[in-house]
């Protein structure tokens, strides 16, 4: 059974009521993405709260808002939020993206989303976990993250979307035709070498040569974390 909470260096993420609990893949989304000079951020499908709260420590200054749709998840979420050192700027919404977007807000700088991606297996049997891990037409789509990002980014914004490399090959076709762009794409890496697990994808407004990095969990033969997700995590992990 996974742990009922994840201490991170300064702040407490409680997951009991989360379908999805912390996953190394999105901590690394949460290091990477470019928030440091946004006034506005938005993190899509917050689930517990970790990458809006990773967010307001990489930014002492934006105004943080999270939406989720699963009430229990958006609760723990909120009570996540209001423990950590950055409850006045961080604003969790109990609500689907479609009902958030109607509330017409205010252009973001960066949105961020870990969004589900299993688009042609078996769905779990437990309701939540189906919500937080498969994308369908009653859940969030790849078309519906792109289409709101592109109503709601600011002229300049970036949305940063973490996904198996096959899974972003069908995000970056909905990204296109709502008119985002990919400009930088993070390859993360069990090993150097080793088969890509996820792409971490910047997307913008303005078509431009990609710019692509590598991270390796790991270092080469050993389970030792490698020394550049380290130094990425180095604010954040306990144990670092």
């Amino acid at each position: 059974m996974a742990n009922s909470y994840f201490q991170f260096k300064h702040f407490r993420i409680e997951q009991d009521q989360c379908a999805m609990k912390v996953c190394t893949d999105a901590c690394v989304l949460g290091a990477v993405a470019e928030v440091g000079r946004a006034t506005r951020i938005l993190d899509v499908g917050t689930g517990t709260g970790l990458l809006a709260l990773m967010a307001a420590q990489r930014n002492t200054t934006a105004r943080i808002d999270a939406v989720e749709l699963a009430p229990a998840a958006a609760a723990q979420a909120a009570r996540n939020a209001a423990a950590s050192p950055w409850a006045a700027r961080v604003h969790v919404h109990a609500q689907s993206l479609a009902g958030f977007a109607a509330t017409q807000p205010a252009p973001f700088d960066h949105i961020l989303c870990n969004p589900p991606f299993f688009r042609q297996s078996l769905r779990s049997p437990d309701a939540q976990r189906t919500t937080a891990r498969h994308t369908a037409t009653d859940t969030l789509t790849f078309a519906e993250l792109a289409r709101f990002a592109a109503d709601f980014l600011d002229a300049n914004g970036q949305l940063t979307v973490l996904l198996p490399p096959p899974e972003m090959q069908h995000f970056e076709r909905d990204a296109s035709r709502a008119g985002l762009y990919p400009t930088v794409r993070r390859v993360v890496r069990h090993r150097p070498g080793s088969k890509a697990l996820r792409h971490i994808t910047t997307f913008s407004r303005q078509p431009q040569p990609v710019l692509e990095t590598e991270l390796a969990l790991h270092a080469a033969a050993s389970d030792a974390y490698s020394a550049d997700f380290q130094q990425l995590m180095s604010a954040f992990y306990l144990a670092l």
